[in-house]
C-alpha cells in the first residue's frame, strides 16, 4: 500500500535576531496520521505551526503540502486552530460558525453536521459567552471542519482545560482521526500525546531528537521491575551482568532496562545462579513521559 505525503518539512531553521527557534528540523506525515509535535515549552513548536501555515517566514528550509507545495489553493484543504476560540459573544454558537461560513465564501458548510460531530449541536442555540472553556474549544474544532478540509493543525488543542474538557477533546479528535481526516497537533502534554497520537517527533531547542511511531518508542522504554530481601546483594549482582543497558534504584527495587538481543528470563537465571533470592520480578511498560524525560536528558544542552 502507497503512503501519501501530506507534509514534507526539509531542514526548516528560524532565526529571531539571536534566537534560534528552529535548526534544521526535517519530519514527515502521511495521510491518516494523528501526528504530535512534542516538545517543552519554547522547543518551537507554535513556531514551526506557524511556518507550515504560512503565518511565519522560515529563515532557511522548505516545506511542502500534498506533495505539490504551499500554494493559497492547497491551503484551503487545511484547517487550522493556533489560538483561543475567538467568536462573538452575544452569538450563538451556530450564528458564530454561519459567520465563518460566510468569511470563508462556503456554498454548503454543513454547519449542522459539524455542530453534530463536535457534540454542540444541542447547545448551538446558546450564546457563546455561555459556554464553558471546554464548549469553546469544541465549537472552535467545529469551526476548522467548515469546508471539509483533509487535514487538522492544532496548537495545544488541550490547552487549559480541566480534565472533563480534556477527555471531551480527546474523543473529538480521535473522531475526526476516523473520518479519515489527518490531524497534526503542537502539545506539552505527555499523556494526550500519548493517548491520542499514531506519530510524534520530539523536539527541543528547534531540533528534533526523535520522530515515529508512539507505540515504537514506548516499546524502547520496556523494562524489568525487580525486588529482593537483600536488595545490596541484588544490587551488586546486577551491575556484574553484561546484558543490562542501564538500571536504577528506586525505594526497595530495581527498574532494569536490558540491552538489545538478552532476554528477561537469562538475567532471572543468571540472578538466581548468583545465590539472588527474588521476591519481585515484573515487566514494566514504560510511559511516554518516561521516554521523553530520557530523549531530553541525553540532549541537554
Amino acid at each position: 500500500m502507497t503512503m501519501q505525503n501530506i507534509l514534507a518539512i526539509n531542514g526548516l531553521s528560524k532565526n529571531y535576531g539571536a534566537i534560534q527557534a528552529l535548526n534544521d528540523l526535517s519530519i514527515s506525515v502521511q495521510k491518516g496520521d494523528v501526528y504530535g509535535v512534542l516538545g517543552p515549552n519554547g522547543s518551537g513548536k507554535t513556531t514551526t505551526l506557524g511556518i507550515i501555515l504560512g503565518v511565519t517566514i522560515a529563515t532557511r528550509g522548505s516545506y511542502s503540502w500534498f506533495e505539490s507545495g504551499h500554494s493559497h489553493r492547497l491551503r484551503k484543504k487545511i484547517g487550522a486552530m493556533l489560538d483561543k476560540p475567538n467568536f462573538y459573544p452575544h452569538l450563538t454558537g451556530l450564528e458564530n460558525l454561519k459567520l465563518v461560513a460566510d468569511i470563508k465564501e462556503l456554498t454548503n458548510p454543513q454547519i449542522q453536521e459539524k455542530l453534530e460531530l463536535a457534540g454542540m449541536l444541542k447547545s448551538a442555540s446558546r450564546k457563546f459567552l455561555t459556554y464553558s472553556t471546554g464548549m469553546r474549544q469544541r465549537l472552535a474544532l467545529a469551526s476548522t471542519l467548515l469546508g471539509n478540509p483533509e487535514v487538522l493543525v492544532l496548537d495545544e488543542p488541550t490547552n487549559g482545560l480541566d480534565p472533563e474538557g480534556i477527555a471531551d477533546v480527546r474523543e473529538l479528535i480521535l473522531k475526526i482521526a476516523n473520518e479519515g481526516i489527518t490531524v497534526i497537533m503542537a502539545s506539552h502534554l505527555l499523556d494526550e500525546v500519548q493517548k491520542v497520537c499514531s506519530h510524534v517527533a520530539v523536539i527541543k531547542s528547534g531540533k528534533k531528537l526523535y520522530e515515529g511511531h508512539v507505540q515504537s518508542l514506548l516499546a524502547g522504554e520496556e523494562g524489568i521491575e525487580i525486588g529482593s530481601d537483600n536488595i545490596e546483594k541484588l544490587g551488586s549482582t546486577l551491575s556484574a551482568y553484561e546484558g543490562i543497558d542501564q538500571f536504577e534504584k528506586k525505594s526497595d527495587k530495581f527498574f532494569i532496562k536490558l540491552k538489545s538481543g538478552y532476554k528477561a528470563s537469562e538475567l532471572s537465571a543468571f540472578l538466581i545462579t548468583n545465590g539472588v533470592d527474588i521476591t519481585h520480578f515484573a515487566h514494566n511498560k514504560g510511559s511516554l513521559e518516561q521516554e521523553f524525560l530520557h530523549l531530553l536528558s541525553e540532549n541537554r544542552d
